[in-house]
């Protein structure tokens, strides 16, 4: 007896360590899976609506498995497995997040991937996302032959060379090779081309990141899905379908469809629920104040009977939310088979919106359609034959296909940025409808009392001040806005002589002529799928600003999901490198300004301008002592003298990234920089301020150092008004722009106005022979403006001929929903009609960003 129990533990010794063996051939497969579901958790840094259970997470991993290829050979069985996980994680979660976050997510899994299989070089990565944050400048001026490479990127240049051997020499291969690194870099796609010399077998695919980091950040994206190809090959996110979420879908959880402005799924879904014979089950409501109720008891009779219960814009009943996730939690424990709860919300701030709602949800994220030719098909898709036939005016079908174009021109103009619109607005499908009856309407109307014109200015006003435009904010917007109509809707539309094209860059673009919708239809699918930049009236540079902008929003959002653990890079720890980057900032803070002395030695009678002075040296004074103190409680905070709080704890994340931090941002300026770019401008704006205090006011004042710039312009009005008797609420001021380049050039100020500089231009560049606005050279993106005449003058002797009203920004980011970032407006001479300048984007900003990747000085 004994020796069959000794024999049976032995077997069973023998099956655990067989059992134990099998399993650990799995690990990897695991490691995958806990890799994977960190990667999709750090997206709520990103947006507090990319929340995720682990439950949920455990769900999608299962069927994964399921789903994986059979194999008898457990190493292929494994790769199968981890490959089905990947592309189960990857579907599952950008289904649920944005467009501009998809990109960044495939590369989190992939760079996530890599550290987990020790692929991946932590410095360099570092490298990658934020460049040289040092804030020293440049010890090594760039040659001549160089001059094309942008400041920032030749800072980052200085500091590569210690990333390993591979990188030793590279700053002195790319002044010595100038002439190859300079064909590299005007290639239209550098990412596709192999490097200069060497450097092209030395180097990675990944360490190729880098190099397009310093030299054409404009290519970061495209480089990044050429390498996310080659290592994984999830970019091609899945295309959404009614279908699929259903499928995916269960009667036990909530599908949350988080829209983005113009978007609407409701349409569409009821669409659905009518071809799935749900239409008499399909009960919707739009949420908001006094309908909760009316709401709960929908939920109630849909958990009973299967019904699709549709709650729209829970974002506008947020207090009643966590009495939603209540009912969720009792009433969708053991629903009707068929009910599902589907909800809407735009995205929210300040985790206002119940995680436990989030973290159950099937997130679906709903965006208007990208691209021209997209865009207009789907127009097309909410107008048949009947519609276009309704109106038997002659002109009506090609005015449909005109405010189509209008539409799609519009609503993908948001791709470009701020370069495209101040303000993104939600253009939707009522906009474009109500448009459509208006035309009618009107050309209804001319045929009856048969007239042969058509009332345009009365259309413009209508669909571009009352429909488009009522939901404009912007007051350059709005001019853009109206600037297209007033280029599509004239009699000119049916000029035989001369035909109406809207654009001829890249491929014609022309109002067909089709007799039905299906025509129509089969005319749009040969439009080009992707549209030059000058289609929308902007320069093609336009193109190389987004990119560039978007490369910086994927570096930042990629260092919100990065986790606060310990990394050891080139020997120095997280907290090493925080307490030398807290050290050199506290050394390069200035001393405050005694305000009292300076009162004094201003004497009784104070200018205008002087008080504006002294305005500027009590909020210098403010900023200065802020980060003094923050930065000594954060030293001590690191020696454990001092509790790191969570304002220290942030703090120190934004100085260990090279970010400028949020505290120190609300007390300054406007800025987009990096901290070490903004300490610069901080250094230069102390140096001004003591010059002014020293000498007196400058003869050139340098506007980009001011913190309120308008209210230095609106002095010096003032002075003009008591000098000439002038009335201050009918006087306003006007630009000239000077021929010395230089501030040094100018040897006395003005009798009555003043001189600034500091101004660049975006959108196009400014000839000094000329002295007018001209297009852009490719790549030259930023134009420093010559030193510039303000001059003060009544407004009634104020004359715009031949010139462009051009806002003055704070920065690159240009005006804000809430209205901030407009200084004042100036006066350009053009040569070209105004509305060439206006659809290009023209502005002049005070603060350019570091990652501009061309400027000409």
């Amino acid at each position: 007896m004994a020796d069959d129990i000794a024999k049976d533990l032995d077997n069973a010794k023998i099956v655990q360590a067989n059992i134990n063996d099998s399993r650990s051939q799995y690990m990897p497969v695991a490691q995958t899976g806990a890799t994977l579901f960190f990667a999709m958790f750090g997206l709520s840094a990103v947006c507090e609506t990319y929340q995720y259970s682990l439950g949920a997470y455990t769900e999608v991993f299962c069927k994964a498995l399921s789903e994986a290829k059979k194999d008898s050979i457990p190493v292929n069985r494994i790769l199968n497995m981890k490959k089905e996980i990947q592309k189960g994680v990857y579907n599952y979660t950008t289904t649920g997040i944005f467009e501009a976050h998809k990109l960044m997510f495939s590369f989190h899994m992939t760079t996530m991937l890599m550290e987990q299989d020790g692929e991946l070089n932590r410095a360099e990565y570092e490298f990658f996302l934020k460049g040289n944050i040092s804030i020293e400048e440049n010890a090594n001026k760039k040659t001549a032959a160089i001059e094309w490479i942008n400041d920032a990127g030749w800072k980052d240049a200085q500091t590569v060379g210690n990333l390993g051997e591979a990188w030793k020499r590279f700053t002195d291969d790319l002044m010595g090779d100038a002439t190859l690194w300079k064909e590299w870099y005007d290639v239209e796609k550098p990412e596709l081309k192999p490097l200069p010399g060497d450097y092209a077998t030395k180097l990675n695919s990944f360490q190729k990141l880098l190099v397009i980091r310093m030299l054409r950040p404009d290519r970061v994206i495209y480089s990044i899905k050429e390498f996310i190809l080659e290592k994984h090959g999830h970019v091609e996110p899945p295309v959404l379908k009614f279908s699929s979420i259903l499928q995916q879908s269960s009667e036990k959880n909530p599908i949350l469809f988080i829209l983005s402005p113009g978007a609407d799924p409701s349409g569409e879904l009821l669409k659905f629920a009518n071809a799935k014979n749900f239409g008499n089950k399909y009960k919707a409501l739009p949420l908001g104040k006094e309908m909760e109720q009316q709401a709960q008891s929908m939920i109630d009779g849909g958990v009973v009977k299967g019904h699709w219960v549709m709650l729209q814009n829970c974002h506008l009943v947020l207090s009643w939310l966590k009495e939603l996730e209540g009912l969720i939690e009792d009433k969708m424990n053991r629903p009707h088979a068929d009910f599902r709860l589907w909800l809407t919300t735009s995205p929210t701030q300040d985790r206002s919106f119940p995680v436990g709602i989030l973290q159950r949800s099937l997130k679906v994220v709903v965006e208007p359609p990208e691209g021209l030719r997209q865009n207009i098909k789907t127009m097309y898709e909410k107008i048949d034959d009947a519609r276009l036939s309704n109106c038997k005016h002659p002109a009506f079908k090609d005015l449909v296909y005109v405010i189509s174009f209008f539409h799609a021109i519009i609503q993908d103009r948001k791709n470009f940025g701020k370069i495209g619109w101040n303000v993104v607005y939600g253009y939707n499908e009522s906009d474009f409808t109500i448009s459509l009856d208006l035309v009618s309407m009107y050309l209804a109307k001319a045929m009856a009392n048969k007239e042969d014109t058509i009332p345009w200015s009365t259309l413009r006003y209508l669909i571009g001040e009352a429909m488009y435009g009522g939901r404009v904010t912007d007051d350059y917007d709005r001019r853009v806005l109206m600037t297209y109509l007033n280029e599509y809707m004239g009699d000119f539309l049916f000029d035989k002589n001369q035909p109406f094209f809207f654009s001829k860059a890249g491929y014609e673009y022309i109002i067909p002529t089709c007799e039905n919708h299906e025509a129509y239809v089969k005319y749009l699918e040969q439009l080009p799928s992707d549209s030059n930049p000058e289609v929308f009236g902007l320069h093609t540079n336009a193109q190389i600003i987004s990119n560039t902008v978007k490369a910086k929003e994927l570096w930042m959002d990629m260092l919100k999901t990065q986790t606060s653990t310990v990394e050891v890079v080139k020997g120095q720890n997280r907290e090493e490198k925080i307490e030398q980057v807290a050290k050199d900032t506290l050394s390069k803070v200035k001393v405050v300004f005694e305000l009292y002395k300076i009162r004094e030695k201003l004497g009784g009678a104070v200018l205008p301008t002087q008080a504006v002075l002294m305005q500027e040296l009590e909020r210098f004074n403010i900023l200065t002592s802020f980060i003094q103190v923050n930065l000594v409680d954060l030293l001590k905070a690191l020696k454990g003298e001092i509790a790191m709080s969570g304002d220290l704890d942030e703090l120190s994340t934004f100085l260990y990234n090279g970010f400028l931090p949020k505290t120190w941002r609300e007390l300054t300026p406007q800025t987009e920089k990096s901290l070490a770019r903004w300490m610069t401008h901080y250094t230069m704006r102390y140096d001004q301020y003591s010059t002014w205090i020293d000498k007196g006011e400058p003869i050139v004042m340098w506007l980009s150092g001011l913190h309120v710039p308008e209210s230095y312009l609106s002095a010096h009005i003032q002075i003009a008004c008591r000098a000439k008797l002038w009335a201050l609420d009918k006087s306003t001021k006007i630009t000239e722009v000077t021929e010395w380049a230089s501030p040094a050039d100018v040897k006395a100020k003005p009798e009555l106005g003043c001189y600034i500089t500091g101004l660049y231009m975006e959108g196009a560049k400014w000839d000094m022979l000329g002295q007018t606005v001209i297009k852009q050279a490719p790549k030259e993106l930023i134009y420093e403006m010559p030193v510039i005449k303000i001059i003060p003058i009544e407004a009634n002797k104020v004359k715009l001929r031949n010139k462009l009203v051009t806002p003055v920004y704070v920065t690159q980011g240009r005006r804000n929903p809430k209205g901030e970032g407009l200084v004042f407006e100036a006066q350009l001479t053009t040569k070209e009609h105004p509305s060439h300048w206006v659809l290009q984007g023209v502005c002049l900003v005070l603060n350019i960003d570091q990652q501009s990747p061309s400027q000409h000085q």
